[in-house]
């Protein structure tokens, strides 16, 4: 039996959507604003030469080659790291389980600055130089945690007899692997690879601990908003990250939705 919200309730459910999406939506108005130098509201007018100018800047392309690059390896290496040690906790019974599941899930609930002073430390003791790789190893600590969490959830609503049965018929590991497990976890692996390229493209912090002397797009915002420099193409990009942010997110929501008809599910 379904009731209806009362008033109140609405009021203050819209009141917090606002507070969240407000700025978000002034980043989008002030990219489109004549002004280059301030935040004057209202915008003394409106232009779409912002676009172009942020199209032609080499920098803008170079950070954001840099950043697509490292999300997108960070993300493979956190597919196939998290998935693996999310059949190992999930279908395994050993001394420990709980304490390694803990710990592989431990870096996304630190603060990322104690990550980033970490790591950094770590390098510099290796005598390892700051470079795309050092910035890859960083992001993967806490992509692995999103891949993990989808996967180990998804692992254990499936049924474990469809395992025995196919191994029972005759089917090797990789047979297994290709026609019972993966399409039942397959939408889960999506989406917690579609959040981890997200969380890694727009990671600032770890970042800075990691990239040296590199510019990966968040980064290279940062530094433009301390020294302004034609200030509406910050919010031209801050518009792309937005969007790439928001995309896989959106994508994984809809890819995790329904998934309570996971086959064998209660067998």
């Amino acid at each position: 039996m379904h009731s209806k919200a009362p008033f109140g309730l609405k009021v203050m459910a819209t009141a917090g959507l606002l507070f969240l999406h407000l700025p978000i939506l002034l980043i989008f108005v002030y990219a489109f604003t004549t002004e280059d130098k301030s935040y004057q509201w209202p915008p003394p007018g409106f232009t779409l030469k912002w676009f172009a100018v942020t199209w032609g800047r080499p920098d803008v392309w170079e950070a954001l080659g840099l950043s697509l690059r490292v999300a997108a390896i960070s993300t493979m290496v956190a597919m196939i790291l998290g998935t693996l040690c999310a059949a190992a906790v999930a279908r395994s019974k050993f001394f420990g389980r709980e304490t390694i599941s803990l710990l592989v899930i431990l870096p996304i609930a630190l603060p990322g600055i104690i990550t980033g002073i970490s790591l950094r430390s770590a390098f510099n003791l290796a005598d390892i130089p700051f470079s795309f790789w050092t910035i890859v190893l960083g992001h993967a600590t806490f992509c692995i945690v999103v891949v993990y969490n989808n996967a180990v959830a998804r692992f254990r609503r499936t049924s474990g007899s469809l395992i025995e049965a196919s191994m029972d018929l005759g089917a090797t590991y990789i047979q297994t692997f290709r026609f019972i497990i993966l399409p039942n976890i397959a939408t889960a692996l999506l989406a917690g690879g579609m959040l981890a390229f997200a969380l890694s493209f727009d990671e600032v912090i770890v970042t800075t601990f990691t990239a040296g002397q590199q510019q990966t797009l968040p980064i290279w915002m940062l530094e433009e908003l301390v020294r302004p420099r034609q200030r509406p193409v910050t919010n031209v990009v801050a518009m792309v990250v937005v969007l790439v942010t928001f995309l896989p997110i959106l994508g994984a929501y809809y890819l995790t939705r329904g998934t309570e008809t996971v086959a064998g599910q209660g067998k």
